[in-house]
């Protein structure tokens, strides 16, 4: 299995760790600043953008992860 694909799996987790803390349970970034939790709202700004980053991080390891099991094969 080459090294590097290792490397990059172990990047993209870390990566994926710290955009998924960002993303407050419940509120959002809204309940930092006194929003009302039951509000219904869709996600604007950087919630948005943190939670497509999340989603192309996960698709990125999942196929990475793939990657790895076929090349240790």
């Amino acid at each position: 299995m080459p090294a590097y694909l290792c490397v990059a799996q172990l990047l993209l987790a870390i990566a994926l760790i710290v955009t998924v803390f960002f993303q407050l349970h419940g509120g959002g970034l809204g309940g930092i600043f006194g929003q009302a939790d039951s509000v219904y709202r869709s996600r604007r700004g950087v919630e948005k953008t943190l939670l497509n980053l999340t989603i192309i991080l996960v698709t990125m390891f999942i196929v990475l992860a793939v990657l790895i099991v076929r090349a240790s094969a």
